[in-house]
C-alpha cells in the first residue's frame, strides 16, 4: 500500500506540473516567440528599412556638417571683400550654431560617442575663432582672422575635422 501511495502522488504531482507547464506556455509562450523574434529581427537591418535610410542619411548630413564648419571651407565660404574682423567672427559663429542646430536631431541616429564627438569638434571651431579673434587687434581686417585660424590648423598634426569624418564613416560601416 505504500507503493501504491507513493505512485499515485507521484503521478498526482506529475499531472500537476504538467497542468501548470501548459497553463504557462499559452499565458507567455506567445509573448517568448515575439520578444524571441524581435530581437533577432533586431541587428539584421534590411538595405530598403526605413530606419536604416534615416541612418544613412544621418551620418551623410553630419558628413556636410563637418565639412561646413572645416576652418577650410567655412571662412572660404563667408568671406567677402574687406569684411571686418568682428563681422567675419560673428558671421562664422552663427553659422556654425545655425547648421549644427538644423542637424540637431540627426543625434537620434548616431552612435552617442560619434554625436559627443561632433558637439565637441562644433565647440572647439567656435573656441578657435574667437580666440584667434582674441589675439588680433581690434582694427584687423577679415583675411587677418582666416589667416590666423587657417596657420593654426596648420600647426595640428591630425586634423580633427578628418578625423571626425574618419568616425563617421567607421560608424556607417557597422550598419552593415
Amino acid at each position: 500500500m505504500d507503493l501504491s501511495k507513493y505512485f499515485l502522488y507521484a503521478s498526482s504531482l506529475t499531472t500537476a506540473g504538467v497542468i501548470v507547464a501548459i497553463v504557462v506556455y499559452y499565458m507567455f509562450g506567445k509573448q517568448l516567440q515575439t520578444v524571441k523574434q524581435s530581437d533577432s529581427e533586431r541587428p539584421m537591418l534590411d538595405d530598403n528599412t526605413p530606419l536604416l535610410q534615416l541612418r544613412l542619411q544621418a551620418h551623410e548630413r553630419m558628413i556636410i556638417f563637418v565639412d561646413r564648419i572645416n576652418p577650410a571651407n567655412l571662412l572660404l565660404r563667408l568671406h567677402q571683400q574687406g569684411i571686418e574682423i568682428g563681422a567675419l567672427q560673428l558671421m562664422a559663429v552663427n553659422e556654425i550654431k545655425t547648421e549644427f542646430q538644423h542637424n540637431i536631431t540627426q543625434q537620434l541616429y548616431l552612435e552617442a560617442a560619434t554625436w559627443n564627438v561632433i558637439r565637441k569638434l562644433k565647440d572647439d571651431t567656435i573656441a578657435m575663432v574667437n580666440n584667434a579673434v582674441k589675439n588680433l587687434p581690434t582694427d584687423a581686417s577679415g583675411v587677418e582672422l582666416s589667416k590666423k585660424v587657417l596657420h593654426y590648423m596648420s600647426e595640428i598634426d591630425e586634423n580633427p575635422y578628418e578625423l571626425t569624418m574618419g568616425l563617421i564613416k567607421q560608424d556607417i560601416q557597422k550598419l552593415f
